[in-house]
């Protein structure tokens, strides 16, 4: 009796040694190579189970908002409401006062670079030098209101910007103006209205940017004292230069702008179009 119970037991151990060895074979044949995408656009290979969610990455955002000229009270709102669309899309985001972080090894890191609201001279050569890289390789560049009243002296920059602020006649007081929303098919305008009415302190530009960038919103003058452009004055653009991808809004000098859905929505479709699908191979 006690060798027939040895021997059923010993068979039980065999078929559970079998079905194991079974199943980690087929674990093995189902492993794949799958290449990750980074968030910076390179690419990497790593031996992984297969899976729907394997190589999905966290986007990431540099807002900048160093000042060297006027200061934006608004500056800390813009943060705040920065911070939470970024969590709410599941983005990574840092901020920043110090140029230094502008170096190569760094700026790999972000997908796109947000200047909110900096004014004045800002970065020495070799940072320049370093942006002017990281857009080449085709990063994203983000401006809001007074990126437009930084660096005038940094004729790359201004290009990439699309057209600095006028320094002589700035801009008229904070004010309601009627915005007419020319193109509402890119994503930072297609949840806007035609007319768009809303209250900011609005710029006036050196030059009008027309024909170097595409123009989603014009402003009119006659609904608003201080405008200096006439019937052409626009407000926010795109462009793709140098090899990367900017977006500039002139909006967001209040406090009040960065609680406005609309306003925000219009923000965040951009930093959208400045990622774009991800940086470009060099």
């Amino acid at each position: 009796m006690v060798k027939k119970n040895w021997a059923i037991t010993l068979v039980v151990v065999l078929i559970l040694l079998a079905t194991l060895a079974t199943i980690a074979s087929l674990v093995y044949k189902n492993a794949k190579t799958i290449p990750q995408v980074s968030c910076n656009g390179q690419q990497a290979s790593f031996t992984v189970l297969a899976s729907p969610t394997t190589g999905a990455c966290q986007r990431r955002l540099l807002v900048f908002s160093k000042t060297a000229g006027f200061r934006h009270a608004s500056i800390k709102d813009g943060k705040i409401a920065l911070q939470k669309l970024a969590s709410e899309h599941n983005f990574a985001i840092d901020f920043s006062e110090d140029s230094t972080v502008f170096t190569d090894a760094n700026l790999a890191h972000y997908d796109a670079v947000v200047f909110l609201l900096t004014t004045g001279a800002i970065f020495d050569n070799n940072q320049k030098a370093a942006f002017e890289r990281y857009i080449r390789g085709g990063g994203g560049y983000v401006g809001v209101h007074s990126a437009s009243d930084t660096e005038y002296d940094w004729p790359w920059y201004g290009g990439l910007l699309g057209s600095f602020m006028d320094r002589i006649h700035k801009h008229s007081r904070v004010t309601q103006a009627t915005l007419h929303v020319t193109d509402r098919t890119q994503p930072s305008t297609n949840m806007l209205p035609p007319l768009w009415i809303r209250t900011d302190e609005w710029y006036n530009f050196a030059s009008n940017p027309r024909g170097k960038v595409h123009v989603l919103i014009t402003i009119d003058e006659s609904t608003y004292k201080g405008g200096t452009m006439g019937v052409d004055h626009p407000i926010a653009w795109y462009h793709a230069y140098d090899g990367g991808r900017a977006w500039y809004t002139a909006m967001g000098h209040t406090s009040e702008s960065y609680y406005e859905p609309l306003f925000l929505a219009h923000l965040w479709g951009g930093i959208t179009y400045a990622i774009g699908t991800g940086r470009k191979q060099t």
